[in-house]
């Protein structure tokens, strides 16, 4: 029983560290996409292909994420 618990908290702990990597990812394209913004609406349109090809690398990362979650389970 007490191997069970323990390999139900080696989990949990493995969730949580996917989810807080997840959130860093998430917030790192809502900055991406506030600085791509007013980048472009003060008349810099250089920094807009960057910021979507880095955006884009971000949404792969999610989707790996995911995807090892759901292999985990």
């Amino acid at each position: 029983m007490s191997q069970r618990r323990s390999n139900h908290a080696g989990r949990l702990t493995i969730i949580n560290a996917m989810l807080l990597f997840v959130v860093l990812i998430v917030v790192l394209q809502l900055w991406l996409l506030t600085a791509s913004v007013n980048a472009y609406l003060g008349g810099d349109t250089s920094a807009t292909l960057p910021a979507a090809l880095v955006s884009l690398v971000c949404l792969g990362l999610n989707l790996g994420l995911l995807r090892y979650l759901n292999r985990f389970s």
